[in-house]
């Protein structure tokens, strides 16, 4: 009689044993894409700052002042930067004062996995700042 009472207890088993291991799977996969996605938009934050950081203010270089940001230059050579490379208005933003370039980059990926139980992107963000550099100082 004990038999009947655990029939398909195995099934259930084998059942929800392979869900768990599907998830984990979709974890590992899409987790791996996470990371691919979040370094491929920091480098892309770092670029950008790193274009309008050099984007230095020459007239007033040459005239012997300081090294200055031209921040109209600079904030158009990040945008620019990031429109090549594929980001669309609102998903970064540019701020340029004589402090440096920040730039802020959004974006959204698509799951590879996960998308079977619900999960059908997620979004990855990065920042990055930049600030010109003055050269080696010279010894009097």
């Amino acid at each position: 009689m004990r038999r009947r009472e655990e029939r398909g207890s195995a099934t259930v088993f084998v059942i929800g044993m392979a869900i768990v291991l599907f998830v984990c799977a979709g974890l590992v996969v899409d987790g791996g894409l996470a990371i691919n996605a979040r370094m491929r938009v920091a480098d892309d934050a770092e670029q950008a700052s790193r274009a309008g950081a050099d984007s230095v203010d020459l007239e007033e270089l040459r005239a012997g002042g300081e090294v200055r940001i031209d921040t109209v230059l600079a904030a158009n050579r990040a945008a620019e930067y990031l429109t090549r490379r594929g980001y669309g208005p609102g998903q970064y933003s540019v701020a340029v004062d004589d402090a440096g370039v920040r730039v802020s980059v959004s974006d959204t990926t698509n799951t590879a996995i996960l998308g079977v139980v619900g999960i059908q992107e997620y979004e990855v963000n990065a920042g990055a700042t930049a600030v010109p550099e003055t050269g080696p100082e010279q010894a009097p």
